[in-house]
């Protein structure tokens, strides 16, 4: 199957959730600095959750543009990976209102953690269908990135239970460590157009 139509659906689906996560700011009802001070942890969550979303773009971007085809099974990795991203503009809502609280920040983590999962799995299983020679197989190579992450995201996890400035520490590195995006595929793709060359 031709990929086009999953690039596209995916890539709506994230222009929404990101919509969804800017009207979730309310616009203040006075005209005043001080207004907009209540909206500051509201403000923070929604830029760490846009990053977040960004990152998963840009590396899902990179991913397909490495996969040749897609059959039911990618299909339906996709569809997991962006029910989980669905979630998140739920959890950056709360979280900013409660002002980070623990179990804001645990569910928070939750789905950081479920997202880097379903990711983890969708990669594997288009490894999986394009073979151990493909593009993305050898750019991707054993994942440490992408396994670190998820250990990082557990422990986060644990730590919001008593520390939840802790976890939200952890999650801002995670976001550090994928903030630029994933140069795997295309120094593979750029090697691959030299050899052709």
């Amino acid at each position: 199957m031709n990929k086009n139509r999953l690039e596209a659906f995916s890539d709506g689906v994230l222009a929404i959730i990101i919509t969804i996560m800017i009207l979730e700011i309310k616009i203040p009802e006075i005209a005043d600095f001080k207004a907009l001070q209540s909206l500051f942890p509201v403000f923070i969550s929604y830029v760490l959750s846009f990053i977040y979303i960004g990152i998963y773009w840009s590396n899902h971007h990179h991913m397909l543009h490495s996969t040749t085809s897609v059959n039911g099974k990618i299909l339906w990795a996709n569809l997991h990976l962006l029910f989980w991203l669905s979630l998140i503009p739920f959890a950056t809502g709360w979280m900013g209102e409660n002002h980070f609280a623990k179990a804001t920040m645990t569910v928070y983590g939750i789905l950081l953690f479920m997202s880097g999962l379903a990711y983890w799995t969708l990669q594997n299983i288009i490894i999986k269908s394009h073979g151990k020679n493909s593009i993305l197989s050898k750019a991707i190579g054993s994942d440490l990135k992408g396994k670190a992450s998820l250990v990082l995201y557990i422990i986060a996890i644990a730590f919001s239970f008593y520390n939840e400035w802790v976890a939200g520490g952890i999650y801002i590195l995670v976001a550090l460590i994928w903030l630029a995006p994933d140069k795997r595929i295309e120094r593979m793709f750029e090697s691959t157009e030299t050899s052709e060359s």
